[in-house]
């Protein structure tokens, strides 16, 4: 069954009155200026923050499951991701999560200490973490901010994977404009508190001197 992903008459702190349609296999980019709600957004679609309107998952309405079965299906990944264990193998469940190699680990990284982590090992480590639920839609807050052009690559190459094999729906946030036109259908940009489609040649609102080249 092929997932759909709608918002109907949606509103949060960061957008009022959204309608948005998306089918599996779908990827969605989300750019704006810095601090205009766009992880805000996510939270409130992961039914983290308080929300008005309708969210439906293949039909059923956020509001006819509990909270935990839609996160475990409409999977955050925040630009930030919370640790809660000394190991790192103690956020999995056994075996070792797939594509560990395709993110330049082995099994040994589940024996590591958080603590050791560097920012751009805890972001790939949080994105597997992700992954390794298989939800159905993937909210990913800056996924690639603080990774090296070479792990840049491998996350990419990664959700691109995932995306043609297990076909879920992708929102997918990044002030990388040549990131979001390489890997997303479409563009959306996020300014007092409405979505509209991204202008090519237009200015994002934060960045006022630099204009956006095909």
């Amino acid at each position: 069954m092929n997932t759909t992903f709608k918002l109907v008459d949606f509103s949060c702190r960061a957008v009022e009155k959204v309608d948005l349609d998306l089918s599996g296999g779908q990827c969605l980019g989300l750019t704006g200026p810095s601090g205009t709600g766009k992880s805000l957004l996510l939270r409130a679609l992961a039914d983290l923050d308080p929300h008005a309107g309708q969210m439906l998952l293949d039909g059923v309405a956020s509001t006819r499951m509990p909270a935990p079965q839609w996160r475990r299906q409409v999977g955050l990944l925040p630009a930030e991701s919370a640790w809660w264990f000394d190991a790192v193998g103690d956020h999995f469940d056994p075996p070792p999560p797939p594509w560990l190699e395709r993110l330049g680990f082995d099994a040994q990284a589940m024996a590591w200490q958080v603590s050791h982590l560097s920012s751009g090992e805890r972001q790939r480590l949080a994105l597997l973490r992700m992954l390794a639920q298989e939800p159905r839609v993937m909210l990913l807050d800056e996924p690639t901010a603080n990774l090296d052009p070479k792990n840049i690559t491998r996350v990419e190459g990664l959700l691109d994977d995932v995306r043609r094999e297990l076909r879920p729906v992708l929102l997918w946030v990044s002030h990388d404009l040549d990131q979001l036109r390489r890997r997303c259908d479409s563009i959306l940009v996020l300014e007092g508190r409405r979505l509209t489609p991204l202008v090519e040649g237009a200015a994002i609102g934060d960045r006022p001197g630099e204009v956006p080249t095909p």
